[in-house]
């Protein structure tokens, strides 16, 4: 009898520690436990150590951190019919355990598969040149696309969707090379053709004033003579000048520097003409 007894106590302590063991659960920082009594959901639990009925109840941890997901590469064609590779990546993470663990039996597959499809669509409704230029416009609209199917029946919160890479055909890309030089050749153009313009103004301007004053004229004819003769050029352009008709202006406008010399020129050649 002591031993059956001893045997007894021996088994029932066994079986003590064994539902012990499984009613104690350790819920870490990161999870929420969903409890299920008999397969229907009584509550989530918190962080820390809980106690269940064992058998009766099961637990189910979820976990809250957010989740990373690289998109494998996928081929779409836009909408101008061009065909392109991206690679996305999705964060998400689990705002309602309860629907997270009831509502849908893979969450992280579910949420992926449609991020995949919302990819080719929204890629797919959009032209090249939007892709390339408003990416932050496709990752918000990524983003609130996917949320809008997955927070409420699922209790997933989508953070962020956004593009990583568009990869494009090497014909595609000789292409738009092609078209980023044929852009700034025009506007090399442009800016060339506005230079003229504004030359052109000064030009007419300058021609106002030595249209004015015609001795303007002649200094400049001096002054490109002493360009050219510092720089040691052997060629020579001849240029019809008459010094005197110089010297005969600024007289007139009253410069007496230059007065006697003119008149001793004058005199020689009424000289000479008398002889």
């Amino acid at each position: 009898m002591q031993v059956l007894a001893i045997i007894g106590g021996v088994v029932a302590v066994g079986v003590l520690s064994v539902l012990l063991v499984l009613a104690v659960k350790i819920v870490k920082q990161w999870e929420r436990g969903v409890v299920l009594r008999l397969g229907k959901v009584t509550g989530v639990r918190q962080p820390g150590l809980r106690l269940i009925i064992p058998i009766i109840d099961r637990m189910t941890k979820v976990d809250t951190r957010i989740i990373t997901y690289v998109l494998e590469p996928q081929e779409v064609i836009t909408r101008d019919n061009v065909t392109i590779k991206v690679n996305a990546v999705v964060y998400f993470k689990v705002d309602n355990p309860i629907s997270a663990v009831i509502a849908v039996a893979n969450y992280v597959g579910a949420t992926v598969q449609i991020a995949l499809t919302t990819l080719r669509s929204v890629l797919g409704q959009s032209e090249l040149d939007e892709v390339l230029a408003h990416r932050d416009e496709i990752n918000k609209k990524l983003q609130h696309i996917i949320d809008e199917q997955t927070e409420e029946p699922w209790g997933v919160k989508v953070t962020v969707a956004e593009v990583k890479d568009v990869l494009l055909p090497e014909t595609m890309q000789r292409a738009m090379a092609r078209q980023a030089e044929a852009e700034r050749e025009r506007r090399a153009k442009v800016v060339h053709a506005e230079g003229e313009h504004q030359a052109a103004k000064a030009l007419g301007m300058a021609a106002d004033v030595i249209s004015a004053h015609p001795v303007a004229l002649q200094l400049r004819y001096l002054q490109t003579m002493v360009e050219m003769a510092s720089e040691r050029s052997s060629t020579i352009i001849p240029i019809p000048l008459d010094i005197f008709d110089i010297f005969r202006s600024l007289r007139d406008r009253g410069n007496g520097a230059v007065a006697p010399r003119l008149e001793s020129r004058e005199y020689e050649e009424s000289a000479v003409g008398r002889d």
